[in-house]
C-alpha cells in the first residue's frame, strides 16, 4: 500500500471520560475474573471433563482474547490527551479482533450441535461426541475466523490512506477506517457483507436447524420431567446466541455513514464489553452442576 498516514487517532469517547474509564476497568476485570475462572473450574473438576464444557472452556478463552483485543488500548486512551495507534498497531488489532469474534459465532454454531447430540442421543453423547470430533469441530472454527480476519486484513492493506487520520470510533473496525481510505472501497464493502452475511447465515442455519431437532426431540419425550431437563440445557446457549447475533447484526448490516456511529459505539460497548462480561454467570448461575462446585 501507498498510505501517508503512519497513525491513526482513536477519537472515541470525549465525555466523561474518567467515569468511563473506571465503569470499563470495572467491566473488564469482571470479564477477566469470570472467563478465566470458568477455565480454571472445568480444568480443575473432572466432573466437568466432558464435550459442553471442553466448548465453554474455549468459548471463555475466546472472550479473553476478543475483549483483550480491545479494551486494554481503550482504557489508555481514555486517560491520554490524543489517543493515538499505529497504522501497524491498528491493522493488528482489527486483524486479532476478527479472528476472536468470527471464531466465537463458528463456536455457538458448534455448541449447538454439541446440544442436539446431548439431547437426541443421550445414552451414545460420549462415544457420538468422541475426543477426535471434539478437536476437529474447535480447530474448524478457529480455522473459518482466521481465514475471515485475513480476508478483510488484505482487503484493508490493498487500500491507500492520505488523510484524515480520526478514526470515529475506540478501536479499529472495518466500516470506520473505510471512511477514512482515499481508495475506492466497493470492492472491501461487498466483501465485508458477503463475508459478514455468510458467517451470519451459516452459524444461525447451524443454529436454527440445531434447535428445530431438538424440538422435535423433546416433544416426542413423554415425560414432562424429562422435557423439562432437556430444554433447560440449551437455555444458557441460547441467551448466549442472542447476546452475540443481537449487537453484531447492528454493528455490520446498519448503513455506514459518519451520522450512526453514535449507536455503533454504543452496540461495540454491549459487543466487546457487556456480553463477554455476562456469559461466564449465564452459563454458571443457570447450572446447578457449576454453581455446586463453585461453592465447594
Amino acid at each position: 500500500n501507498h498510505s501517508a498516514v503512519t497513525e491513526f487517532v482513536l477519537l472515541g469517547f470525549t465525555d466523561l471520560q474518567e467515569l468511563l474509564f473506571v465503569v470499563f476497568l470495572l467491566l473488564y476485570i469482571t470479564t477477566l475474573l469470570g472467563n478465566l475462572g470458568m477455565i480454571v473450574l472445568i480444568q480443575a473438576h473432572s466432573q466437568l471433563h466432558v464435550p459442553m464444557y471442553f466448548f465453554l472452556s474455549h468459548f471463555s478463552f475466546l472472550e479473553v482474547c476478543y475483549s483483550s483485543s480491545v479494551t486494554p488500548k481503550l482504557l489508555s486512551g481514555l486517560l491520554a490527551e490524543r489517543n493515538v495507534i499505529s497504522f501497524r498497531g491498528c491493522i493488528t488489532q482489527f486483524c486479532f479482533f476478527a479472528v476472536f469474534g468470527t471464531t466465537e459465532a463458528f463456536l455457538l454454531a458448534v455448541m449447538a450441535y454439541d446440544r442436539f447430540l446431548a439431547v437426541q442421543q443421550p445414552l451414545h453423547y460420549s462415544s457420538a461426541m468422541s475426543h477426535r470430533l471434539l478437536g476437529q469441530l474447535v480447530l474448524a472454527s478457529y480455522a473459518a475466523g482466521s481465514l475471515n480476519a485475513l480476508a478483510h486484513t488484505g482487503g484493508l492493506l490493498s487500500l491507500s490512506f492520505c488523510g484524515p487520520n480520526g478514526v470515529n470510533h475506540f478501536y479499529c473496525e472495518l466500516p470506520p477506517l473505510l471512511l477514512l481510505s482515499c481508495s475506492d472501497t466497493w470492492l472491501n464493502e461487498v466483501v465485508m457483507a458477503t463475508a459478514v452475511g455468510f458467517v451470519i447465515t451459516t452459524s444461525l442455519s447451524a443454529i436454527a436447524v440445531s434447535y428445530a431437532c431438538i424440538l422435535l426431540t423433546v416433544c416426542s419425550m413423554p415425560s414432562t420431567q424429562g422435557r423439562h431437563r432437556a430444554l433447560s440445557t440449551c437455555t444458557s446457549h441460547l441467551v448466549a446466541v442472542g447476546l452475540f447475533y443481537g449487537p453484531a447484526a447492528f454493528l455490520y448490516f446498519h448503513p455506514f455513514s459518519r451520522q450512526v456511529e453514535r449507536q455503533r459505539k454504543a452496540a461495540s460497548v454491549v459487543y466487546t464489553l457487556v456480553t463477554p462480561m455476562l456469559n461466564p454467570f449465564i452459563y454458571s448461575l443457570r447450572n446447578k452442576e457449576v454453581r455446586s462446585l463453585l461453592r465447594r
